[in-house]
């Protein structure tokens, strides 16, 4: 019987390089997949990992339906057996719930990789689905670490060197201002307590060297 897999986890905790090796472990045993994912790092149809692997990937648009692309490449002789998609979490709650159908009525496995919530601590639409259909929900086991030494359990997102918690889960350019170079935008993983207190690495290094620096990491 197949299954609807799903690994979460901050960012930094190897969901990619898990997605993969996955793959690469599949594929050896002459296994057939796919390979899909939405927003990596690298650019467009291409699934990478911070440890510089990348394989190509189909990219994940809003329009793409995966039950008929599963089937139209099954009706045409093709052969899937399983189906690796990362960056689930940018997935819609459809296409979720197209990847379950494709585990309960053609038997492939889906292994979806992604995380929980975003940069304003909200779960994001595809993995929220997720966690109410998948048959097994997995804590990746690799720790990323805020900058204090403690587990790291939110993302948060930077905006010139200032952690924001308003914007686009996506940034399109809705933070540009006229007159003003386009800000860098970066992300960090902090435990909750540093993220509660919008205190990154930047901003806990500037108040070590304040005069005023509070009693209390």
């Amino acid at each position: 019987m197949a299954d609807l897999n799903f690994y979460s986890g901050t960012m930094d905790c190897g969901k990619s390089t898990l997605a993969l090796q996955l793959d690469h472990n599949h594929r050896t045993r002459g296994r057939v997949g796919r390979v899909f994912t939405s927003h990596d790092r690298a650019g467009e149809a291409t699934l990478s990992s911070r440890l510089g692997l990348e394989v190509h990937a189909i990219e994940v648009t809003p329009s793409l339906n995966f039950w008929d692309k599963v089937v139209g490449e099954l009706t045409h002789g093709g052969r899937i057996d399983y189906l690796v998609c990362d960056e689930a979490q940018f997935y819609s709650r459809e296409q979720i719930d197209q990847l379950a159908k494709i585990v309960d009525e053609l038997d492939i496995d889906v292994f979806a990789f992604g995380i929980l919530s975003d940069f304003r601590t909200q779960l994001f639409e595809g993995s929220a689905r997720l966690v109410e259909l998948a048959d097994r929900f997995l804590t990746l086991q690799v720790e990323a670490l805020c900058w204090c030494g403690k587990r790291a359990t939110h993302n948060a997102r930077t905006e010139d060197g200032i952690m924001v918690t308003e914007g686009e889960v996506i940034v399109v350019g809705d933070v540009d201002v006229p007159d003003r170079p386009a800000p860098t935008v970066g992300y960090e993983v902090l435990c909750r307590r540093h993220h509660r207190r919008r205190m990154t690495a930047a901003s806990a290094r500037a108040a070590a060297l304040s005069p005023d620096v509070l009693p209390f990491p």
